[in-house]
């Protein structure tokens, strides 16, 4: 039998020590150490301890490069003409040595902090690639479009901060898959239609601030909606609260 916990500790070693050094040789071209020993030699347990922490050394290089990739995708939509995504390079190993970026200890992405930045243009569905997103800051700015459904993805999302911005169209119904989301503020945009009743769900939700835009209907009336202040409704063409079972949600779209 293979003894797990003598495997996972020479993992770790192996990932702490070995693969830096690896990096290291590779970088500067020149030949690593000879190897002390013979993989011919070693038995089974030996190999799988000797390959899991370069599987597990790809599997997260391929994971942090796909949340790079995303943000980059995203860089490419945007007007930056004060430059604050100039150190989004693709060709670094994964973002988290860039501006406005946040990593957890795993090289995940988990905070975007680009409010305030005088960026311009749209999103793209590419943002849905970031799984363990948590705070999605893109307040103040000048950007407009449709909000992706794919933000409907980011099941780990605490913040989504969308407000003083210029976006159009609908609010996604797909936004009832955040079920971490505390904060959703999506005021002061140029909004149009129903609130989605998909979004009473959100028994988490805290803070809704739909306010300043075009919305249409009612206002929802169940779950955190019931204990949210109607200043948070304000300045719309909604119709005030739902009076189930006399008119539809969305009277008067």
């Amino acid at each position: 039998m293979i003894d797990l916990t003598h495997c996972s500790l020479l993992s770790l070693h192996l990932i702490l020590f070995s693969f830096p050094l690896f990096t290291l040789y590779s970088h500067f071209s020149i030949p690593p150490p000879p190897l002390s020993f013979s993989l011919s030699r070693m038995n089974f347990p030996s190999l799988l301890c000797f390959f899991i922490p370069i599987l597990l050394s790809f599997t997260s290089a391929i994971s942090t490069n796909s949340e790079g990739n995303a943000l980059h995708a995203l860089r490419t939509r945007l007007s930056d003409p004060k430059n604050v995504l100039q150190s989004w390079d693709p060709t670094l190993v994964n973002p988290c040595t860039w501006f406005h970026v946040t990593c957890d200890s795993n090289n995940h992405v988990v905070r975007l902090d680009l409010g305030n930045s005088n960026i311009s243009g749209a999103l793209g569905p590419e943002l849905g690639e970031l799984k363990h997103l948590q705070y999605l800051e893109l307040y103040g700015n000048d950007l407009g479009g449709k909000i992706p459904d794919e933000l409907g993805n980011l099941e780990k999302l605490v913040s989504m901060d969308l407000y003083r911005n210029k976006f159009k169209g609908k609010i996604p119904k797909s936004f009832a898959n955040l079920k971490s989301i505390r904060f959703l503020r999506l005021n002061d945009n140029e909004l149009t239609g129903p609130i989605p009743r998909e979004l009473t769900s959100l028994t988490n939700l805290k803070i809704f601030d739909v306010s300043n835009n075009d919305l249409c209907g009612t206002i929802p009336v169940d779950g955190p909606f019931r204990f949210l202040p109607m200043e948070s409704f304000g300045n719309n063409k909604l119709n005030g609260p739902e009076l189930k079972g006399l008119v539809t949600y969305d009277f008067g779209c």
